[in-house]
C-alpha cells in the first residue's frame, strides 16, 4: 500500500511539473516585460535609494498570495523579504537579488533609452544585467511558484536587497543577521554572470591603507630631509610578494577551475583561471608630497588584496605586519576583511541549477569560482549553500547596457522549474 501511495505521489509530481513547464514556457515573455519595469525605476549607486524599485516589485507581487515584509535599514535603503509558503513542512530555497544598480555613465554616448528598451532580441538599460533581469526573473518564477502553494512542499523566499554596492552590510548581511526566514537550506544568487557558467565560490578580501612619514626639507637640501614617498615605494613594493603567497585549495575546488576555464574565460577573459588560484595585489590609489621641490614628509596608498580557496585573512594580515614592521615610518591600517567563500561544486543546489541550464539552453554548463564579491559571499559564509546563476552582461557599468532576450526568458523558466525540483526533491 506504501509503495502504491508513493508511486502516486510521484506521478502526481511529475505531472504537476509538466504543467508548470508548460506554463513558464508559454509566459516567459513575461520576465522581459517585469525587467523593463524595473529598469524604468531608477536605483543608481551613489545614492542606492531602493524604495521606488521595492515599490514596483511589490506591485508585481501583488494578488499572487506571497507575503511580503520590508526592512529599512538606512534612510535611501529599503529591502524585501518574499515569501511562497507551501502548505506542509519542508525544504526552505532562497533566491537574492540587488536592487541598486552602477550609476549612468557615459550618458551621452548610450544610443538607446537608458530607462529601459527592447531592440533586435537585447533589452537595453542601466542595470540590465547587474541586475535587474535576474529580479525579473526571480519574480516571474516566484508568480508561478505562488500558484502551486497547495502543492508545494516548505516554500520559496526572495530577498530583494539593497547596499549591494557599498558591500551589502546593510542588505543581504543585515538580513542574515537579523530575519530567521531571509536565510534557507540553500540559495540562488541572480547576480549577474551566466547561465553557462555558473558561480559557486568567491576570493576573499582585504582592502588595506598605508601610511608613510618622512622629514620635509627643500631639495636643495636633501640630505636633510627623509623621503616619506621612497619609504612608502618601498613598502609597496615588498608587499607585492604576497602574490607569490601559497595556496593550498582543495582539489574539487581546483579541478573545477581547470574543467570550466576555457568557457569561463570566453566571458571573463583570459588569465581569469589564473586569477583565481592566486593571491592578487592591486594599489589603487597612492598619494604624497606637496611640491616637486620638498622632499615629501606625508604619503599614504591603497590596496585591494584577493584571496584564492586555501588561503586565509590571518596568513595575509600575518605577512603584511611583518613586512610593514620591516619599513620605518610606515603603519598600516586594515579597512575591510572577509575570508574565501565557496560551496562544493558538487553541492545539490548547483547541479540541480546546472541541469536545468542544460535542459533549457541545451548546453553543457560549467561551475567555476567567481573573480568578483556579491551578495552570494553573505549568504556561504552564514552556512547557506549557494550558487550564482545569472544573466551574461554586455556593456555593464558603460554605455548601451543589456542583456539578451532569450537568455532573459530562459532564466524565468529554469528558476520556476529548479525551486519546484529541490522543494520537492526530484
Amino acid at each position: 500500500m506504501q509503495a502504491d501511495v508513493l508511486v502516486a505521489r510521484n506521478a502526481e509530481v511529475s505531472d504537476l511539473r509538466r504543467a508548470l513547464s508548460r506554463a513558464v514556457a508559454a509566459s516567459s515573455q513575461e520576465v522581459v516585460d517585469l525587467a523593463r519595469a524595473l529598469v524604468a525605476e531608477p536605483s543608481p549607486y551613489p545614492p542606492g535609494d531602493t524604495h521606488a524599485v521595492a515599490q514596483r516589485i511589490e506591485a508585481m507581487l501583488a494578488g499572487t498570495g506571497v507575503e511580503i515584509t520590508r526592512y529599512c535599514t538606512l534612510p535611501h535603503v529599503m529591502n524585501l523579504v518574499v515569501r511562497a509558503r507551501g502548505m506542509r513542512p519542508g525544504r526552505r530555497l532562497v533566491f537574492n537579488g540587488h536592487l541598486d544598480t552602477f550609476p549612468l555613465v557615459d550618458a551621452d554616448r548610450w544610443s538607446v533609452d537608458p530607462n529601459g528598451e527592447a531592440r533586435d532580441g537585447k533589452l537595453y538599460g542601466l542595470g540590465v544585467s547587474d541586475m535587474k533581469g535576474g529580479i525579473a526573473a526571480i519574480v516571474f518564477a516566484l508568480r508561478h511558484l505562488a500558484s502551486l502553494r497547495d502543492t508545494l512542499p516548505g516554500e520559496v523566499v526572495a530577498t530583494f536587497v539593497g547596499d549591494e554596492e557599498s558591500m551589502g552590510t546593510e542588505g543581504a548581511g543585515y538580513l542574515l543577521k537579523n530575519v530567521p526566514e531571509a536565510s534557507g537550506d540553500a540559495m540562488i544568487s541572480a547576480d549577474t554572470g551566466s547561465p553557462g557558467v555558473l558561480r559557486f565560490g568567491e576570493k576573499g578580501m582585504i582592502w588595506l591603507r598605508l601610511d608613510a612619514s618622512g622629514r620635509s626639507a627643500h631639495a636643495a637640501h636633501v640630505h636633510r630631509g627623509i623621503s616619506a614617498i621612497e619609504r612608502l615605494l618601498d613598502a609597496i613594493q615588498e608587499l607585492k610578494t604576497l602574490r607569490d603567497h601559497p595556496v593550498d585549495a582543495p582539489a574539487d575546488v581546483l579541478a573545477a577551475i581547470e574543467h570550466a576555464g576555457p568557457a569561463s574565460e570566453e566571458l571573463s577573459g583570459r588569465g581569469e583561471s589564473d586569477v583565481l588560484r592566486r593571491v592578487t595585489v592591486t594599489f589603487g590609489t597612492v598619494q604624497g608630497g606637496r611640491l616637486s621641490n620638498l622632499v615629501a614628509d606625508h604619503a599614504c596608498a591603497t590596496a585591494d588584496i584577493r584571496l584564492p580557496v586555501g588561503v586565509s585573512v590571518a596568513q595575509i594580515e600575518a605577512r603584511i605586519d611583518a613586512i610593514v614592521a620591516r619599513h620605518e615610518g610606515v603603519s598600516v591600517e586594515i579597512t575591510r576583511r572577509y575570508e574565501p567563500n565557496w560551496t562544493s561544486p558538487d553541492h545539490e543546489i548547483v547541479q540541480r541549477v546546472r541541469r536545468n541550464c542544460a535542459a533549457r539552453l541545451g548546453i553543457e554548463p560549467v561551475v567555476n569560482m567567481r573573480v568578483g564579491a556579491s551578495d552570494a559571499r553573505h549568504y556561504r559564509m552564514h552556512g547557506v549553500p549557494t550558487v550564482v546563476c545569472g544573466l551574461t552582461a554586455h556593456n555593464m557599468g558603460s554605455f548601451d547596457e543589456h542583456v539578451h532576450v532569450d537568455e532573459l526568458r530562459a532564466l524565468g523558466e529554469i528558476y520556476a522549474l529548479t525551486a519546484f525540483d529541490y522543494l520537492h526533491g526530484i
